[in-house]
């Protein structure tokens, strides 16, 4: 009988297959295999994605899922519904992922719009991991922008999911930026793993009635230091009077 392996999508966001973001993509495919999990790569660069035209705009519940756009996104889309998790390998252009990751990520929505359709976000609970790198400063900015994004889509981050190289030269060379790399690959398995033997049927809790008795809670709650304003201020009053005779008393001293 045939193990079920776990399946981790590498999305390869660079036009150039034989850069420092495909060596560190690599890494994180190791780091993959070393878990017993399978590492799938895929270059956006091979495939014809076009940009998101922002249906949701005009209406919420016309961006779902399949995309009204035909082209090879269409591909990707079930590659991402098959897998358990996706990494992220970016260039970093002027402090931000490149186009080719960022269109890719703009298509993600019609997964995450699908609770307003059918009451989850598609790839709620899917585990996700970041690679960035750039010659100069902004890999951390890139990565905290996909970050922000792929959480917002009920993507898990795991704790050491991210992995950046910043300078001049080969990657290869920065031991810290390999072992980095490596174990985004391994760190995103790994959680995927647990996830698959604790499943969570319902991360995001749509429940209007609990927020409303817990708001109410948290008012109490923080009526209770409402002296405490009163209290600061007093004391700041205090402060800005001292201040000024301090520096009343240099003026005539200076006079």
């Amino acid at each position: 009988m045939t193990m079920h392996k776990l399946k981790i999508l590498i999305i390869m966001g660079s036009p150039r297959k034989y850069g420092n973001t495909s060596k560190l993509a690599e890494l994180a495919a190791e780091g993959i295999r070393d878990v017993g999990a399978e590492p799938v790569k895929i270059y956006l660069v091979d495939f014809e994605i076009k940009p998101c035209i922002g249906c949701v705009s005009d209406d919420q519940l016309a961006c779902r899922y399949p995309c009204i756009i035909d082209d090879d996104m269409r591909k990707i889309y079930e590659m991402v519904l098959e897998s358990e998790g996706l990494i992220l390998a970016t260039p970093v252009y002027w402090y931000a992922p490149s186009g080719l990751v960022k269109n890719f990520i703009d298509r993600l929505t019609v997964f995450e719009n699908m609770i307003y359709i059918t009451g989850r976000s598609w790839i709620e609970g899917k585990v996700a991991g970041v690679i960035a790198v750039g010659n100069d400063s902004g890999s951390i900015q890139a990565i905290a922008n996909i970050q922000a994004t792929l959480n917002s889509m009920g993507f898990v981050l795991p704790p050491w999911s991210l992995a950046y190289f910043h300078k001049i030269g080969d990657v290869l060379e920065d031991l810290n930026a390999c072992m980095d790399a490596y174990n985004v690959g391994r760190v995103v398995a790994l959680m995927a793993k647990i996830l698959e033997k604790n499943r969570v049927e319902e991360w995001y809790k749509s429940t209007s009635e609990r927020v409303e008795e817990a708001k109410k809670k948290a008012e109490l709650e923080v009526k209770k230091y409402e002296n405490d304003y009163d209290l600061r201020r007093i004391k700041f009053e205090k402060f800005k009077e001292a201040f000024s005779s301090y520096n009343r008393g240099r003026k005539l001293k200076e006079s």
